[in-house]
This record gives structure tokens, sequence and C-alpha cells, in this order.
């Protein structure tokens, strides 16, 4: 027992010391990208390079077969450094537009106007954020009235009546909005102005450290020329832009927001009826359900005026809400007359709508359910 004890001792040591250089070559790579992110920050190239990113994350997957060690290990791994290194190689980045005097950011102190703050001064642009005092002092006229780009980036619920006290902007300043919703932001801005005029909806949350591989929806509005250099200050900063209407979006959002964020909402809303204890959940729960009841406390979380707003913006998506109260009765009939094969049926047709996309979110949940189960996600022990 001594024998083992002691190769194994020596054993871990020598994992010790692995570990010790992995750490120093992580240490090495950062520096590097460090430099590579202050060579594209003068050069003004993208952050976010996909074409580089596939090679690089193939050529290691072949290299990692060839010895022997696990290709997916070995790309989850470098994922993993990648996304940090996007994110802490570039302080700054290269300025599209020099000559634009004064960026107005209102609601700026707010959690995603920060955002935009942040990278607009990261481009050695002049940022200015308007508040809520600031219409009263005085400061909001004198800001605007001399503007060359204004981001409306206000509460959903505060979004029009901040557009409509825009009259003071010059001819040429460009109008955006950063909201969730487009059409009504997009014609309040189109009447309220009459130079250039765009609706952006960045698909990420406050908490994202920046655009680096997030999608950013571009609802043209008027004189797109003159804010073309928007776009791609954006796609420097690493987003990826996608152009869509106004009505094309508010559509699919009412099925990505409205529809999702109301059925989390009565799903936590029963969960407190029939009040379980939350620990056994989480400690009876694989990593999918753990995930699933993550999303559900996530939104509890967060601003309940925020979600009531996305809610309650649009009344023609209630008739949505109530169709999917009607399939819900029509599911829970099935079950109450016992008919398995008409609930069978009904699943297979679901599938078939789904198509090829089903099992790939199959294999693509797995591996993030491994990942979730490597942390125990949520459990407290």
């Amino acid at each position: 027992m001594a024998d083992f004890s002691q190769q194994l001792a020596s054993l871990r040591e020598g994992i010790d010391e692995l570990d010790t250089q992995l750490v120093e070559l992580l240490a090495k790579r950062n520096e590097i990208t460090t430099k590579v992110g202050q060579i594209k920050a003068q050069a003004g190239m993208p952050v976010y390079v996909p074409e580089r990113e596939k090679a690089l994350i193939a050529s290691r997957r072949q290299q990692a077969e060839e010895m022997g060690v696990s290709a997916d290990l070995t790309e989850d791994l470098l994922r993993r450094v990648m996304r940090e290194s996007y994110h802490t190689q570039n302080n700054e980045y290269r300025c599209v537009k020099p000559d634009i005097d004064n960026v107005v950011v209102i609601g700026g102190g707010g959690a995603l106007g920060r955002v935009f703050v942040s990278l607009f001064q990261r481009s050695k642009y002049n940022v200015s954020v308007v508040e809520k005092d600031d219409w009263e002092n005085g400061n909001a006229q004198a800001l605007l009235s001399n503007a060359s780009l204004v981001i409306v980036a206000v509460p959903i619920n505060l979004t029009e009546a901040v557009i409509k006290r825009l009259t003071m902007l010059p001819d040429n300043c460009i109008l955006a909005d950063i909201t969730s919703i487009k059409a009504m932001p997009l014609n309040a801005m189109l009447g309220v102005h009459k130079g250039p005029v765009v609706g952006l909806h960045p698909m990420f949350g406050p908490d994202a450290p920046g655009m680096i591989k997030q999608v950013v929806v571009v609802c043209n509005g008027r004189q797109s020329g003159k804010y073309e250099w928007l776009i791609e200050q954006m796609r420097i900063w690493g987003a990826t832009v996608h152009n869509s209407s106004a009505k094309e979006h508010d559509e699919a959002m009412a099925y990505i927001q409205v529809m999702r964020h109301f059925n989390t909402f009565v799903y936590g809303q029963h969960l407190k009826g029939e009040n379980p204890n939350l620990d056994s959940l989480t400690m009876f729960s694989s990593p999918i359900y753990r995930l699933e009841l993550a999303m559900v406390g996530r939104l509890f979380a967060q601003s309940p005026q925020l979600y009531a707003d996305i809610i309650f913006n649009n009344p023609d998506n209630f008739a949505l809400l109530r169709r999917f109260y009607e399939r819900f009765g029509l599911a829970l009939s099935l079950l109450e007359s016992g008919d398995k094969k008409g609930f069978v049926e009904q699943f297979m047709k679901v599938g078939g709508w789904f198509g090829d996309y089903a099992k790939k979110c199959l294999v693509d949940s797995k591996q993030l359910l491994l990942k979730a189960d490597d942390g125990q996600l949520l459990r407290d022990k």
C-alpha cells in the first residue's frame, strides 16, 4: 500500500507541474493576443474573424486526433481560451469616423447604455450621457443641439416619449435607438427628425462584456449612407449585423421574447402557488432541468417593469398568447381523455416541423449539458 501511495504522490506531482506549465502557457498566449489586439486596433481590423477561428479549431482538432487526445476536449478548451482573449486583448478599437464631434447616449447610465458608452469611448469618440436630470437643468438641450449621433437607450415605456422631445437635433445628426421592439420607435424617430434614422436591436443583455460574437439587428430608416460608418464600427467591435424590416423583427420578437417571457412568468407563478422546496428541485434535477429552472429564476431576478413593458407593449401579441393558451388546453385534454396515441401523433407532427433543426439541437445541447454538469451548475453541493 505504501508503494502505491508513493507512486500516486509522484504522479500527482507530475500533474501539478503540467498544470503549472499550462497556466504559464496561458499567460504567454495572453501576452501575444494583447499585441494582436493592439495591431487590430491600429489597422481597424475586426476583433472576431470567423474564418480564422474556424481554421484554427479544425487544425487543432486534427492535431489532437493524431496525438490520441480528445478532439472535443481540445476544441472546448480552445474556445474558452479564445473567448477570454477576445475580451481581454481589446481595450481600444479603431475609430471609423474621427470627424464625429459628439456622440450622445440618452440613458447612457443604464445597464445597456453603459455598454455602448464604453465601446464608443474605447474607440476614442467624444461621448456624452443624458439622464433625467439633464432635461430639467438644460444640459440635454445643449448637448443634443450639437450632437452628431444620438442613441436612445431608455426603457421601452419611455422610448416614444423621449424620442418626441428630440426636436432640437441638427438635420445631419444620426438618430438611433436600441430598443428590443422596432416599429414604434422607428416610426417615432422618422416623425420627429428629418435627418438620418436607424433602428438597432442589440441581441444581447447588459451582462455581455461587449459585441464580440453578438448579433445586432439593423432596421433601416432614412439616409442609410449617412450611418453606414456606425454599422461598420459595430462590426469592428465584433458584432454580426443582420438587416431586417421593423415588421419582420417585431413579428419574430413576439415568439422569441413575448411568448417565452409570458410562459416563464406563468411557470414561475405556478411554482409559487404550488410552493415546492427549491433546494429539493435542484437536488433532484439533471443538468437540463437545472438549466430550465435557472432560466425561470433568471427572469424573476430582473426588473419586473422591463418584462411588463415587453409583454404589454403590443396588444396585437395578446392574440398569439391566447392561441398558445388554447393549444395548452387541447394538449391537456389529450391527457385527461387518456389519448396517448393522439399525444404521440401530435409529438411526431411537431418533430417533423422542426426537422433537422431538432437533431442539431440534440447534439449541441449535449455539449452544453456536459459543461453544466462539470460545474455542478446551480447546486449547493
